[in-house]
């Protein structure tokens, strides 16, 4: 990882509501995140609070979020907690459309390196224009 990637690294906490048949969603989410693309470290510091550092262009917090919506968690929604999610979503989703990733894309690195690749001048573009490249 580059210095560069650091901005791209995101430490964030998911907070969940008390009032759930699991009383450690904390602990239940991060056994089910530890697996996923993008997800670096997911830690579980109460039995509400999530702990999550993740890649950005791979996976944002607005994803991992619904995910865990749809999966049935339940999450905090109160005033701080929810001001801060709208921040977050928001800054990820600029960040991400910044670095060539469109909103629902959940693998745009890839384009991102086989754009510059497509682009670089490595000597193996095909030279015949676009319509005749058809014909082989």
């Amino acid at each position: 990882m580059t210095s560069g990637d650091d901005e791209l690294i995101k430490y964030r906490q998911v907070w969940f509501s008390e009032l759930h048949p699991d009383p450690n969603q904390a602990r239940t989410a991060a056994e089910l995140m530890a697996g996923v693309d993008g997800v670096l470290e997911v830690t579980a510091e109460s039995a509400v609070l999530l702990n999550i550092r993740y890649h950005v262009l791979t996976i944002s917090l607005e994803q991992i979020e619904t995910g865990l919506s749809e999966t049935g968690f339940h999450l905090s929604n109160r005033l701080l907690v929810a001001l801060k999610r709208a921040l977050y979503y928001y800054t990820e989703e600029v960040q991400r459309a910044n670095n060539g990733c469109v909103r629902g894309d959940s693998n745009c690195t890839r384009k991102i390196f086989v754009e510059r690749y497509a682009n670089r001048d490595h000597g193996l573009k095909d030279p015949r224009p676009e319509h005749w490249r058809h014909y082989l």
